[in-house]
Formats: structure tokens, sequence, C-alpha cells
């Protein structure tokens, strides 16, 4: 079931989000991935503590030597956090990426609250990005911020949905885990149609990363030739199992377990 899967995104030091996150992913649910770092981050459970950029010409090299050897069936990108690195990625990934199918996760601030992404690159990512993704997996804050929009229940959900497809977005894998409630709520919205998923919320403070792994654990699937529904379906099952087996560590916001196994007969 190999699918290859170049992630463009920043490191998480403290191995539960990022470029950590993502690999960690991939590789449980068989595909392959490489790798552009964008940023290395001095992280941990309670925090973004430091970010280093990496320099934009070494970005777009990264993306250059994998695509034109290893290639990839999928490109999902993470933390970009400025204009400059978001018009460097979309540079690369139409000299070299044209035609590969973008999973964008709109990384934007951190679990703990450290913005990602400056105030002046939403815009940008709005304008130079969105239109190249196959499907975004903003959650609410970060839909909040490109539709421009309060979310505060499911029905806005599906007003900020169609609002951020009609920014040219083929799909949207809207995630509501930041509403208020028991029952946490995801949308995957289409120009087909709107498909409620819901869920018991796991009551946790061990989810660290969890946007970063429904992103990449979508990328595999699509990699791997899986319809748009059934990636959703086995990411969001992949990640609900990882949370609920989250290993404890951290003292603040903790890792999941990326390396538990999903029963794939068991997905509907």
């Amino acid at each position: 079931m190999k699918g290859r899967v170049l992630i463009v995104a920043g490191s998480d030091s403290g191995g539960g989000a990022g470029i950590q996150a993502d690999i960690k992913a991939v590789t449980a649910l068989g595909g392959f991935a490489a790798t552009a770092l964008t940023a290395l981050t001095a992280q941990n459970t309670l925090g973004v503590h430091g970010v280093h950029p990496v320099p934009l010409d070494f970005i777009a090299q990264q993306i250059e030597v994998v695509l034109t050897d290893i290639g990839a069936d999928v490109i999902k990108t993470g933390m970009l956090g400025t204009s400059d690195v978001i018009e460097t990625v979309c540079l690369a990934l139409e000299r070299f990426g044209a035609g590969v199918p973008l999973v964008v996760d709109p990384v934007m601030v951190a679990k703990g609250g450290f913005a990602l992404l400056a105030d002046d690159a939403v815009a940008t990512m709005r304008r130079r990005l969105l239109p190249k993704a196959a499907v975004i997996t903003p959650n609410l804050p970060e839909a909040e911020a490109l539709a421009g929009m309060p979310i505060a229940s499911v029905t806005d959900m599906r007003v900020a949905a169609a609002a951020l497809l009609a920014l040219g977005v083929p799909a949207v894998l809207l995630k509501g885990g930041h509403l208020p409630g028991d029952e946490l709520f995801d949308i995957l919205a289409t120009a087909e149609g709107m498909e409620v998923f819901s869920s018991a919320r796991i009551q946790t403070r061990h989810t660290h990363g969890t946007g970063c792994t429904t992103a990449s654990a979508v990328a595999a699937g699509l990699a791997q030739g899986m319809s748009l529904r059934d990636a959703v379906v086995r990411a969001r099952a992949y990640v609900r199992a990882a949370i609920a087996s989250a290993p404890g560590y951290g003292a603040g916001h903790g890792p999941l377990d990326h390396g538990v196994t999903v029963d794939l007969t068991r997905l509907g």
C-alpha cells in the first residue's frame, strides 16, 4: 500500500506535531514520507519556545531534489510561516510538482497558542496556496481566518465550509474539535455536497499534533489511491485511536500514539 507523500512543513523537537508527526502518520498507514523543512522549532508539550526559519532557497532545493528523483503521489503542506515561504513553496510546486494533488493544512497557531503564521501571510495563503489544493484541512480558528467569519456551531461550520469552497478549493475537511460539547463534528465539503462526521469526544489533554496527523493521514490515503471520503474515514479512525492510546508524556498538551494500528475492516 505504499504511496509517496512529500511533506512541506516545520519540525517539532518534541515529536508530537509538525514533520515528526507527519512522518509517523504516513509511515503508520503504510506510505512513504519525504520532507522539505520550512522551519525548526524548539517545542515541547508546554508550547513553542523558539523558531529558526530555513532559508528560502534551501526550502525550494529540498522540494526540487525530492520531486525530480523520488517523486510524490501527493504533496502535503503544514507550517509555512510567512508570505515569502508560501510564495517560495508555490513557485517550487509550480515548477516541479505540477499535477500532483496537494493537501493543505493551513497551520496558523500551535496548540499552546504560539503564532505559526504571520498575520499578513493569511491573504497570501488564500490567494496563492489554496487555489492549488485538492483539499484543505483547517480547524475552526484557521477556517475563521480564511473565511472571515466566526464559527460557533455546526451550522456555522457548514456556512464556513461553503465560503471556503467559494475560494476555489475543490474540497474542505473542516475539523470541529474546538467547539464545546461531548460530541465532536467534522465536515467534508465538496461541490457534490457536505457530509458531517461525528464521534464522542475523548476527554484528554493529550491532543498535540492532531491537525498535522489528520492531514498527513488523509494525504497518505490519497497517495495510496483511496477516494477522498475513504481517506478521511480512515484518517479520523486512526487519529481517534492514536488519541485514545496516547502515552501520556509531558506536562502540557501531550503527543499521540502514532504507532497505533487501525482495523481497516471496521471502517464504514
